[in-house]
């Protein structure tokens, strides 16, 4: 069990790239990070996953274990893609690159054989909070990289599935389309060099105009039903080779 006490440094003033240096909870969200990290711990030699999602809210909040008391999921969309499976969820909400890193480093990872490993992170490290300073795309590309590299060293049997960062704010023209699109475009280089399998779930999520609905994104950032049941679609074509 992994002490409490341990708490990150606030890197709002880091000059170095925050994206690639490890650390444990950042921001407080509607659930207990440190509980959710030990419960992976407890029962991740049961789940024995063939399947690992690894990522933030976007994914914590889909569904499957560990589950979080008080959040729904979407379980429709969820069985859709995952029912035949075993799958263990290693999604945290408000987490960044350098959160997911640290807690690759401490043992959420470790001993596992999962045949695919799929990734969808970065967009927390378009946001500036008091703890945290907002990374450029290219940091963030480095923090895709490094967690790249740890899935690699601990699970090396594994495809790996990259996910574009999803679209955010309601309309194609607000800055941080751009900035997600830069950070998309270093992302789909990586799966290219490394032979990944990359989804850009974009054009299933945006209307024709390019605006985000409130029918998939009521916030403008986090899935609905619908919106998930677009991204199990997308996913189904690269778990053929799970069975």
């Amino acid at each position: 069990m992994i002490a409490r006490r341990v708490s990150a440094v606030n890197d709002k003033n880091e000059t170095r790239n925050t994206a690639v240096i490890p650390v444990p909870k950042l921001e407080e969200d509607c659930y207990d990070w440190w509980e959710r990290h030990e419960h992976v711990l407890r029962i991740q030699e049961s789940v024995n996953p063939e399947i690992v999602l690894i990522g933030d809210s976007i994914t914590h909040f889909w569904g499957g274990d560990p589950h979080t008391p008080g959040i729904q999921g979407a379980p429709d969309a969820w069985n859709a893609v995952f029912a035949p499976y075993r799958v263990l969820n290693l999604g945290f909400g408000w987490d960044r690159t350098q959160n997911v890193l640290w807690r690759l480093d401490h043992g959420e990872l470790n001993g596992l054989s999962p045949r695919t490993v799929i990734i969808l992170i970065g967009t927390n490290n378009t946001s500036e909070t008091e703890n945290a300073r907002a990374n450029q795309p290219q940091e963030i590309a480095e923090g895709l990289r490094a967690i790249c590299d740890k899935v690699e060293a601990l699970a090396p049997g594994a495809q790996i599935v990259v996910m574009a960062v999803l679209p955010r704010e309601q309309y194609p023209n607000h800055p941080r389309r751009a900035v997600i699109a830069e950070i998309n475009s270093h992302y789909a280089e990586i799966a290219k060099e490394r032979r990944y399998a990359f989804i850009d779930l974009g054009p299933q999520l945006l209307e024709p105009d390019g605006s985000l609905s409130v029918e998939t994104a009521p916030d403008f950032c986090h899935l609905t039903e619908r919106g998930y049941r677009r991204w199990a679609d997308a996913l189904r074509p690269f778990l053929q080779h799970n069975r």
